[in-house]
């Protein structure tokens, strides 16, 4: 019903930059939470950053103030902006959208991303 796919991962040296990107497909009427995962080896998945249809945002403590969500509605696309990255910061990243009206009718919950690696070295 719902398919997700990431891109922007990839290799970046310590305080560099990235862009992460989501976009959602399938028979979507509209998402309200959209959201940004991380998991790193031998790690429990946690959370990023979540954004609402509103635009009300959430972050982790240790992202605030250097990652940036982002969505666009009509492309039903999130986007993550990261910057000053660190070395703590490497892990597959994940994408996943929450409360999904479906079209014509229906709801879907919690759908994910492939993921996406995101390495931080020099």
């Amino acid at each position: 019903q719902v398919q997700l796919v990431e891109s922007g991962g990839g290799l970046v040296q310590p305080g560099g930059s990235l862009r992460l990107s989501c976009a959602a497909s399938g028979s979507i009427f509209s998402i309200n939470r959209m959201g940004w995962y991380r998991q790193a080896p031998e790690k429990e998945r946690e959370l990023v950053a979540l954004i609402t249809s509103g635009g009300s945002t959430n972050y982790a403590d240790s992202v605030k103030g250097r990652f940036t969500i982002s969505r666009d509605n009509a492309k039903n696309t999130v986007y993550l902006q990261m910057s000053s990255l660190k070395p703590e910061d490497p892990a597959v990243y994940y994408c996943k959208v929450s409360e999904v009206l479906l079209s014509p009718w229906g709801y879907g919950d919690n759908y994910w991303g492939q993921g996406t690696q995101v390495t931080v070295s020099s």
